[in-house]
This record gives C-alpha cells, sequence and structure tokens, in this order.
C-alpha cells in the first residue's frame, strides 16, 4: 500500500487541484478539510500517513489543527504546504508538532518528494529555512547539558535521524541492521520520554546535535 495523505486547505481550487496531483503521482488522497476543526474530526477516522496542510486555514489556525491531529494520532506525520515562509511561522508549526515545511511555490515534484521523505519520519524544509530552523533551536538550547541517559551508540544515531537518515541509510552506516536501529530509537523514544520520531528530531535539534 501507498503513502496516504489528507489534504488541509481552505481555498477548495487549491485543495483539490494538490490532491489531484498527488493522487495522479502515485499517492492515495484518503480525505481533504476545508479548516482545522474538520481536519482534527476526519484524521482519526481515515488515519493517513501525512497531513499535508496551510497555516492559514480562513478564521481557524493550522497549528490548532497540528496539535489536535499529533495528539490524537502521533503516527500520523504533518507536513505544513503554506504561503508564509516567515520564520515565526515555521517555528510555529515545529512547535506544535509538524514534521515539515514547505512554501507554496514548491513544484509538484518537489511536493511529492517531501510528502513520501515525511512519511518516513524524514525533516523536509524548503531549502533556506532548515538553516534558519537549526539556528533558532540553537539560541533557544544553548550550551545546554549533553543528550541524558543515553548510550554512545544511541547518541550516534540520534545524531543521525537528526540529519533526516532513514532507519535503512543509518544502518548502512553503522554496519547493523535497521531493525537494530529502530531499536535504539524505541528506547531512546522510552528514555527522553517522547512519542513519535518528529519530537525525537527536534530534541536532537535542541541539543545540536545535527550541527555536527
Amino acid at each position: 500500500m501507498g503513502v496516504t495523505v489528507m489534504v488541509v486547505d481552505d481555498h477548495p481550487i487549491w485543495r483539490e487541484g494538490v490532491a489531484r496531483d498527488l493522487g495522479e503521482r502515485g499517492l492515495e488522497v484518503v480525505a481533504t478539510a476545508p479548516d482545522a476543526g474538520a481536519a482534527v474530526r476526519i484524521a482519526p477516522a481515515v488515519r493517513p500517513d501525512v497531513v499535508l496542510m496551510d497555516l492559514n486555514l480562513g478564521e481557524t489556525s493550522g497549528v490548532d489543527a497540528i496539535t489536535g491531529i499529533v495528539a490524537t494520532l502521533p503516527q500520523t506525520r504533518v507536513l505544513v504546504l503554506s504561503a508564509s515562509g516567515e520564520h515565526a511561522d515555521v517555528l510555529e508549526a515545529l512547535k506544535a508538532g509538524a514534521t515539515g515545511y514547505l512554501v507554496k511555490s514548491a513544484s509538484v515534484d518537489e511536493l511529492v518528494d517531501a510528502v513520501q521523505r515525511t512519511a518516513e519520519g524524514v525533516p523536509v524544509f524548503t531549502p533556506g529555512l532548515a538553516g534558519l530552523v537549526l539556528g533558532e533551536y540553537r539560541r533557544i538550547a544553548g550550551d545546554g547539558p549533553a543528550v541524558p541517559a543515553l548510550t554512545d551508540r544511541e547518541t550516534e544515531v540520534l545524531r543521525f535521524v537528526a540529519k533526516g537518515l532513514t532507519a535503512k541509510q543509518i544502518g548502512e552506516r553503522l554496519a547493523v541492521s535497521h531493525r537494530t536501529v529502530e531499536s535504539h530509537v524505541q528506547n531512546t523514544l522510552r528514555k527522553l520520554q517522547l512519542h513519535n520520531r518528529s519530537q525525537l528530531v527536534r530534541y536532537a535539534i535542541e541539543q545540536g546535535l545535527a550541527d555536527d
């Protein structure tokens, strides 16, 4: 089964156009929604791999939808597709639980690739935004203590996770199986009391592990 997607946007023509483009490229669009409330209601019924959504949803906030969806469906990942490339909007979306952030000038090919990578848990950003986000997290985190309670191998895996590598890619780097990598990831999530890979990536960025 391919990647399943829910598209959330308050502009009907744009929403249906994106859904059509994704469907023509082999992704399965299981639902669309016009606002935050509908998105939060519909998502649990269709349980998409990825929610592709705008931040400005008319009178409702995409940030509220992100928060609600991530809380209800921790395995579902949210990719923001917004007209705004403002740094503050990007940070707000990530803090709410989004995995990545694209601006609407992205091509269809870029969008399809971003959705597929997001489904794998890889943080995806419009070029130029990733560095800004990383810099802001480093500013907030400062020179805090090293990652607590993790083994050297868990920390090593976490560094690769923060850089956006998949379990298979990390396994190839470390000469271990992808199942071993996933085991390290699950142990790390448990130790840090985090719920999913997106939260783990944000934690690693806060600790400066992506900036080596």
